[in-house]
């Protein structure tokens, strides 16, 4: 067994031959590597599939034998200080490399068709294994230092694919908003990283930890220090994973291509902010305090995340707050001790979500041959609607998706957060009662989201087109390629939205957006260039887009059963109980999840009850047609006096301003930080100006005026001397004698 961990370094080594070949590639043989584009993604899949085959072997060999491996070689020695450089293998590790890899090769092979026609297509690989080569550096990491080092090259490449399709202003921006904001969290985890080293005197994991918590059990460090070390610590998770306060680059960050909001969005870099606070787990459980304050800022982080995605109508912007949402509940588990819980969750909503990302992606591709590429036109679900008749597979893998995030069972994201919501009541009744009113909240918008998309009318009149129907468009990609499918004349497609504005768009309702029940609204208007053009229907994706879909279906039915309470003899013999037995990360491991059915059947009713409630009010509000239930009075009375009276009237101005401004936060940032820090920056500009180089040109100036009158006045005539002396002398005696 350890001769196979002696190889463990291949899983952050193999993805590098990737970036490092397009690269050099394109500096020596430009011509053949473009022409040769399509080989690189194959290369991409390859070598991170040996990893994820290697990944899974060593997590059987962990949950067979509950063993780890730590391999370490100094890196520099000075005297007392010595720095080490290695990889670490445990339950921990094993997890996240499984999620990383699993993700990553489906992500590429989704990748190879969407990004095909683009003329970024090698950038985008060469970026994505880089990425993942960092992201597996980072959890395999031996010490803090290494962290660090990876933590940072994660936040590079995330900079970079957000900023994917630079030319774009709101992809620039958002790029370096993303950037900004980790910044911040960034330079506290370095803080809290030296203040570690400070106290303790290593970087290394068990020795940190042991030594940190013996000087808080003998009082032989100072607590208030100590404390803020920690704190330090968790503030770099707070911007990593999204958390309130510094949650607001993630919506802005899905202005990059759907794959890397997929993998990096949603799967693996937002949840090192988990991973970190899982790895440096004893020490926050020697802080209390800070554990308190953890789980009260995780229940605000996923609370807003749920509100902020009530109404949006972008479709990737909904999925990135409840992204927000999600990653609060698995802060939360953390925060209130659940270890085990926390990274079950981790595990279910990261194969959920990148199946709903993805599942959006397919769903704006098959939106872009009818509208061409526009963000503001093939992700805006107030346009979309109907797309069951055309894209099924993706329909139905998006509604398992849906299903598993609202905590359907036996999905997998129902076992995680159930077991969450359970804890939340036992750990605080108010928290407990937040976290289940958000899970209501997330029912809501995933359907939501779910029926704007699926449901109802295609909101897009193809009659007043006179051409072919059901051939291939033109689309046209960022960089003005043609698609490779189309082969058709060009055609123009304007005037897509309605005539009013979209704070006129109801909260509610789809109602404007169609003119009676024969026919829909004409959104577009067409200009064509040649009378042969035609104009396609939305189309099902291609082969090699909807095979990762199927896949992550598979993981999204049967991942959970890994974290099933099975117990006997009151000991747990689920598979990830067993997976962490052997943890390197906490002084006292117990994950015991032990409790019989009755109690679990009793406590899943409840969250499946919550769940169930707010799918049947986004069945009330956003179903288009009420067929089946046109007949029952009751229905319509409760549909027309509830929804329209009570929440379109009294409640729908305000969800709608809070949501769609994103609660405010980005205008409170505006307007008092960076309007505050511009103003400061202005101020000390002025004084520096003004002020400070004032005073110093001014004494400059001053010594010149009084050398040039001292000239004429030293010019050896004892009688000037004396009129002088005689001047000021009768000047202080006027000076002594009236005053």
């Amino acid at each position: 067994m350890e001769h196979t961990y002696e190889y463990a370094w291949i899983i952050p080594l193999f993805p590098l031959p990737v970036p490092m070949g397009i690269g050099l590639g394109l500096i020596f043989f430009p011509t053949a590597t473009k022409n040769l584009r399509r080989m690189w993604s194959f290369h991409s899949v390859f070598l991170l599939s040996i990893v994820m085959i290697f990944s899974a072997d060593l997590s059987i060999k962990l949950v067979n034998k509950s063993s780890i491996f730590q391999y370490v070689s100094s890196w520099t020695i000075n005297n007392d200080f010595s720095l080490e450089f290695g990889y670490l293998i445990d339950p921990l590790t094993s997890i996240m490399s499984i999620l990383i890899t699993t993700i990553g090769v489906l992500v590429l092979i989704y990748s190879d068709n969407y990004m095909l026609h683009d003329q970024g297509y090698l950038r985008f690989f060469a970026y994505m294994s880089f990425f993942n080569a960092s992201m597996l550096g980072l959890v395999t990491s031996s010490n803090l230092i290494q962290i660090y080092i990876f933590w940072e090259l994660v936040g590079m490449c995330s900079y970079l694919l957000i900023g994917f399709w630079f030319t774009r202003p709101l992809a620039a921006n958002a790029c370096q908003k993303a950037f900004v904001t980790n910044r911040i969290g960034d330079f506290g985890l370095l803080l809290g990283i030296l203040g570690l080293y400070w106290i303790t005197g290593s970087f290394e994991f068990r020795d940190v930890f042991e030594i940190f918590n013996n000087f808080i059990l003998n009082n032989e460090v100072n607590f208030l220090f100590g404390t803020l070390c920690v704190f330090l610590l968790f503030s770099g998770a707070v911007a990593k994973s999204a958390q309130f306060p510094l949650h607001v680059w993630l919506p802005d960050a899905m202005e990059g291509p759907t794959p890397i909001s997929a993998l990096i969005h949603a799967a693996t870099m937002v949840a090192a902010g988990i991973f970190l606070v899982a790895r440096l787990f004893p020490l926050f459980i020697a802080i209390p305090s800070v554990l308190n304050f953890i789980s009260f800022l995780s229940t605000i982080t996923l609370l807003l995340g749920a509100t902020l995605a009530l109404a949006q109508t972008d479709i990737k912007r909904g999925l990135a707050y409840s992204t927000m949402s999600q990653l609060g509940y698995m802060m939360l588990a953390l925060g209130m001790g659940s270890y085990r819980t926390a990274l079950f969750h981790l595990i279910t909503h990261a194969y959920s979500k990148a199946l709903l990302f993805l599942g959006s992606g397919s769903i704006i591709h098959s939106m872009e041959a009818i509208v061409g590429y526009s963000p503001n036109k093939s992700q805006n679900m107030v346009i979309m609607g109907g797309l069951i008749k055309y894209v099924p597979i993706t329909k139905n893998a998006f509604f398992l998706g849906t299903l598993s995030l609202c905590g359907i069972p036996p999905l997998a994201c129902f076992w995680s957060k159930d077991e969450i919501l359970n804890d939340s009541w036992l750990y605080s009744q108010i928290i407990g009662i937040l976290a289940c009113s958000t899970a209501g909240l997330t029912a809501f918008y995933m359907f939501r989201i779910y029926l704007l998309t699926f449901e109802g009318h295609l909101n897009i009149n193809f009659q007043n087109y006179s051409g072919k129907t059901g051939s291939l468009a033109y689309s046209i990609s960022l960089w003005g390629k043609e698609s490779a499918k189309t082969e058709k004349k060009k055609i123009s497609l304007l005037t897509l939205l309605p005539m009013n504005n979209k704070a006129d768009i109801p909260f509610f309702s789809r109602k404007t957006c169609r003119i009676n029940d024969n026919g829909i609204q004409p959104f577009l208007t067409i200009n064509r260039f040649d009378t042969k053009s035609t104009l396609s229907y939305p189309y099902e994706a291609d082969n090699t887009m909807l095979f990762p879909l199927l896949m992550l279906v598979f993981f999204t039915i049967f991942i959970g059963v890994i974290g099933i309470p099975f117990t006997q003899d009151g000991k747990d013999l689920d598979i990830l109980s067993k997976w962490l037995n052997s943890s390197i990360n906490l002084l006292h491991p117990n994950f015991s999840n032990s409790e019989d059915w009755y109690d679990f059947v009793t406590n899943a009713s409840f969250s499946i009850s919550i769940a169930l409630f707010g799918i049947f009010i986004a069945f009330l509000l956003y179903k288009p047609v009420y067929s089946s239930f046109k007949n029952l009075n009751l229905m319509n009375l409760l549909t027309k006096r509830v929804s329209n009276k009570l929440f379109r009237e009294n409640i729908k101005t305000f969800i709608y301003s809070w949501s769609y401004n994103r609660g405010y936060i980005d205008i409170f940032y505006n307007a008092f930080v960076i309007k505050g820090v511009r103003g400061l920056a202005e101020f000390t500009h002025f004084f520096d100006r003004r002020i400070v180089d004032g005073i110093t040109n001014g004494v400059g100036v001053l010594s010149f005026f009084l050398g040039e009158g001292l000239k004429y006045v030293g010019n050896g005539r004892i009688s000037s001397y004396l009129f002088l002396y005689l001047v000021f002398l009768i000047c202080f005696q006027i000076l002594f004698l009236f005053f």
